[in-house]
């Protein structure tokens, strides 16, 4: 598993550290999963190298097909299924027959089955590794059902734990790890990251779109949106058009509207745009019309893990970007 250069001198400081506990914690898109999941085959692999897991031994291929006896994986179920984690088979059973479904935040039952991994005795090497991703998905059971563990892990337990919104991580879990904060690339490395796999020369103006995270700009790349798209939503959204996000799912759709609203606040006093193109950008309503829809947006996204109809969520959100942007806009 090759990391970026970002993440690689990262990797080299983290992997020598000696506490049990290490919080990977940093806005998305800075690669906290991968970061985690590197230190973890470093520390459990057969013969590691200067740069890391030597990725041939039996430890690194047991990760690779997510059979690792010495490693627990404790994410989301739909996290799970999306990295291609094997959920355990009474869960599993219970989703293939539509009695469950995949939850967004990680539940107890795995939570203890976690606690319960760190008792058992080792299968080989001289640790074992409990990854949990993102702890800001523990729900308040869980979190507490890891507390005592989590302080003070039996044998030679190593928990690496990553982290969105580290403020929404339990403090009594924060205090018993070593926070780590994750570092931003180097603008050139970035875009030498993305531009392996981008064909139409979009990557500076995706990885702007993306605020400066390449992970997120690649999975946007990845998802089809180009320069092109991204310079038109602005004017389109002050039309009522959502046209061009329709598909998108709600999360980054709501990313886009708060990124605009950004924008058109910081032109509306003078500063330069920080997502879009400034040429991009419609007029900038008065400042009173923004921090109401900026409010707006704010009670939308609590409500976002809500199974509403995605066309009428939609609809209200246009309709809210539409009467922000053209009732109130100026010259």
């Amino acid at each position: 598993m090759t990391l970026p250069p970002w993440l690689q001198r990262q990797h080299d400081g983290l992997r020598q550290q000696r506490g049990h506990a290490l919080l990977l914690a940093g806005p998305p898109g800075l690669g906290q999963y991968a970061l985690g999941l590197a230190l973890a085959r470093t520390w459990l692999c057969a013969a590691p190298t200067d740069t890391g897991a030597c990725g041939v031994c039996g430890s690194c291929h047991a990760i690779d097909v997510r059979t690792h006896p010495d490693l627990f994986v404790l994410m989301p179920e739909t996290l799970a299924l999306a990295l291609e984690w094997p959920l355990d088979p009474k869960t599993q059973d219970k989703i293939d027959r539509k009695e469950l479904k995949p939850g967004k935040f990680i539940r107890v039952d795995p939570t203890r089955e976690a606690v319960a991994f760190t008792q058992t005795t080792r299968s080989q090497g001289d640790t074992k590794v409990v990854l949990i991703h993102p702890a800001d998905r523990l729900n308040v059971e869980s979190a507490n059902t890891l507390l005592k563990t989590l302080e003070e892990p039996p044998g030679a337990v190593r928990f690496i734990l990553t982290a969105e919104a580290a403020h929404a991580v339990l403090p009594t879990i924060r205090s018993r790890c070593l926070t780590h904060t994750m570092a931003w690339p180097v603008p050139d490395e970035a875009m030498a990251w993305l531009a392996s796999n981008d064909q139409a020369g979009d990557s500076g103006a995706i990885l702007k779109a993306a605020g400066g995270c390449p992970e997120t700009a690649r999975e946007w790349l990845d998802s089809g949106l180009t320069a092109a798209i991204w310079s038109q939503l602005p004017k389109r959204l002050a039309q009522g058009d959502f046209s061009l996000m329709a598909d998108w799912p709600p999360t980054r759709q709501m990313d886009a509207l708060f990124k605009l609203c950004h924008d058109l606040m910081a032109a509306r006093t003078g500063a330069a745009p920080r997502f879009f193109a400034a040429t991009d950008l419609p007029p900038a309503p008065p400042m009173s019309a923004l921090n109401a829809w900026y409010k707006a947006l704010v009670a939308a996204a609590r409500t976002m893990e809500h199974p509403f109809n995605a066309g009428l969520q939609q609809e209200a959100w246009a309709v809210c970007a539409r009467q922000c942007l053209t009732l109130h806009s100026t010259p």
